[in-house]
């Protein structure tokens, strides 16, 4: 079962993305290289089988959804006391 992503963890991760979106998405494309190589094949892949697709857009919706559910995963076993 997935994480759950909460609008705190969208807000925190969209704020940091789009302050600069070029630099985020690159600075994401060396990170997947060494962290998770094999997502980051699937992604330049995708893009690869339709030439209508743009490939940025592409990377960066997979790079936001990346990093969402690694906040949500990392965020998961931590329980807020009232």
């Amino acid at each position: 079962m997935l994480p759950i992503i909460t609008e705190e963890m969208s807000s925190e991760i969209f704020s940091e993305a789009f302050q600069d979106v070029q630099a985020w998405r690159k600075n994401m494309v060396q990170y997947m290289k060494e962290e998770n190589p094999e997502i980051n094949s699937a992604i330049l892949e995708v893009a690869k089988h339709d030439e209508n697709i743009d490939l940025k857009a592409v990377a960066l919706g997979a790079y936001l959804s990346y990093r969402l559910l690694e906040l949500a995963t990392d965020n998961e076993g931590l329980t807020i006391e009232a």
